[in-house]
């Protein structure tokens, strides 16, 4: 039905009806005050190296954090239940009790899915733990809800998206304690094995134990002389029992202290379709047990298929899943492996890292990734600080690499050194790298911090070495010293930059370097060797151009040192 035309009148009354109630309405309502999110802006997100903006249609998924009801509290009773002599030593609790004691309300989740949902952006899972709620809408609705805008910036060779400015949100959303995924930081993270080529064969001559071949007892394939030093040919890869009986467990690992009743979780990203048949073969090679029984894969729908892009590696990360299970195995034979592959290298690394702490999927996790520095956004390490305390209070041990490109300088003296995270975290053990020399018995014939200086062979002498990469290590900027490093850590290093000591990476080592490292077992296809050959020398110790270096005692390249038989069983299982 149609309606007349209201009169002018009518228009007039209706105008100054609606002026009213626009008058009561600003009068009554409050401005809505905001709170920002200290830390939430990339050190490397500055105006020298932005290049534009940003695709503000582009889908952004991102994880929104928030704070543990006690996250102090928290802190302690994980330092409590972890130092010898604590009256809660050993005292570890359930998943079930640290949530009821320690983590984020159910109030606080529906408060933040509430306002998430009231911006325009849509919610996804939160954990059992209520550590964060995953959220996903355009880049432009994101930046509208968190007051901030994106743009592109260049760093370390990437296109990097970040927000302009911190993060912010209603002081009435309470509890938010950082938004991870919405600017690319997780693009800078690294896995830490140096990559062959996508097919891979060990160069020859190579020998079965350090010393067995020589250039003096053996010949080039193709002829070439090469100079006396250095003397040995590099070894074909050490496995089974040669690392058992290099690190002094293989007698402890046949009486049974194998590892039987343990679970060892390897966290990588994405998943090798062929991992588990490899693990099988390289054991049976290697005269290792079965694994059978022993392992276990979590990996979401479509991962094991996941094609190689321009931001992601699965192939190469193969590798590094493919070389952490076969370790695992060497050295604990009877131990539960459980493999948890994240479906990308981007934010769900810390999710997947979250989960098993949160559901005690294991007792042990190793970590053979890490960003190549402390260089993030303080949002990004306080949410990973806290999985890794809920896994010291539950009585998790939590492994980190400390990377493989030594103090991160690449021996440029104009290059601030870092240790990379997340080893720099006190609440994980870093472990360095070392390079092995095992004798034709399994016993180790010399261990030497991972430094290494690379040369090519010119006119038949090798040319000066280059710094080629090496164990990482130095001292970080982000962490005081925890208590387990006083009166082990020497000052000149804790204290390396003034004031207050500081934590230092790492904290224990073993073999890392890949001259002298251990055999991988991987499926691989199209091997081509038409190229012909080339040769380089490799030089141990090779850390004059770093500002980390191998020292008696504490270090910053091997940390306290490697395992040492018996003696460090009973040290470990007190």
């Amino acid at each position: 039905m149609s309606r007349p035309a209201p009169t002018r009148l009518t228009l007039a009354v209706l105008s100054a009806t609606a002026l009213a109630a626009l008058s009561l309405s600003t009068a009554q309502a409050a401005p809505t005050t905001r709170t920002a999110l200290s830390g939430s802006k990339a050190s490397w997100a500055t105006q020298a190296h932005r290049t534009g903006a940003s695709d503000q249609s582009e889908t952004v998924n991102f994880r929104v954090y928030l704070q543990g009801r006690d996250d102090a509290g928290a802190q302690a009773y994980a330092t409590a239940v972890s130092t010898p002599g604590s009256a809660l030593y050993k005292h570890f609790l359930t998943p079930a009790q640290y949530r009821a004691k320690y983590a984020p309300t159910a109030s606080q989740v529906a408060a933040l899915k509430q306002w998430l949902r009231s911006q325009g952006l849509s919610v996804g899972y939160t954990p059992a733990n209520n550590r964060y709620v995953e959220a996903h809408g355009s880049v432009a609705t994101a930046g509208k809800a968190f007051g901030t805008t994106f743009s592109q910036y260049t760093y370390r060779g990437k296109s990097l998206r970040s927000n302009d400015s911190e993060l912010s949100v209603p002081s009435d959303v309470g509890g938010v304690q950082a938004v991870i995924g919405l600017d690319d930081s997780m693009a800078l993270v690294e896995h830490d094995v140096v990559p062959p080529a996508p097919v891979f064969v060990n160069a020859q001559p190579c020998s079965a134990y350090w010393g067995e071949k020589t250039v003096a007892n053996t010949a080039t394939p193709d002829g070439t002389k090469l100079p006396s030093t250095p003397s040995a040919f590099s070894p074909c890869g050490y496995a089974g029992t040669q690392l058992q009986g290099a690190y002094g467990v293989k007698q402890a690992i046949a009486s049974g202290n194998d590892g039987k009743g343990v679970t060892v979780a390897v966290i990588d990203a994405y998943a090798s379709p062929t991992a588990a048949q490899d693990l099988e073969a390289y054991s049976a090679k290697h005269g290792l047990p079965s694994t059978k029984g022993l392992f276990k894969e979590q990996v979401a729908p479509g991962t094991y298929n996941r094609a190689v892009n321009s931001k992601q590696d699965p192939q190469g990360w193969a590798g590094e899943e493919t070389l952490d299970l076969e370790a695992v195995h060497t050295t604990a034979p009877g131990a539960n492996i459980l493999y948890v592959g994240a479906p990308n290298n981007y934010r769900d690394m810390d999710a997947t890292l979250n989960h098993v702490v949160d559901s005690h999927s294991a007792d042990i996790i190793t970590n053979s990734y890490g960003y190549g520095g402390e260089a993030l956004p303080q949002g990004y390490i306080k949410p990973q600080v806290d999985a890794q305390v809920q896994a010291a209070a539950e009585g998790i041990s939590i492994f980190f690499s400390s990377g493989d490109s030594g103090d991160e300088t690449g021996g440029d003296s104009s290059v601030a050194p870092t240790p990379d995270w997340p080893a720099s975290s006190p609440w994980v053990t870093a472990v360095g790298g070392t390079s092995l020399g095992v004798t034709k018995d399994d016993s180790r014939q010399f261990e030497l911090g991972w430094e290494t200086g690379r040369s090519t062979l010119v006119n038949g002498a090798w040319s000066p070495a280059t710094y080629q990469y090496g164990s990482g290590g130095g001292t970080s900027r982000l962490f005081a010293q925890p208590a387990y490093q006083k009166g082990v850590v020497p000052d000149a290093l804790s204290k390396t930059y003034g004031g207050a000591a500081q934590r230092v990476v790492p904290d224990v080592s073993a073999l890392g370097d890949p001259t002298t490292g251990t055999a991988v077992g991987q499926t691989q296809t199209g091997v081509d060797d038409a190229d012909g050959y080339s040769y380089t020398a490799r030089w141990f110790d090779d850390d004059e151009p770093l500002t980390i270096h191998v020292r008696p005692a504490y270090d910053d390249v091997t940390g306290v040192g490697s395992p040492d038989g018996q003696a460090w069983l009973d040290a470990v299982t007190k």
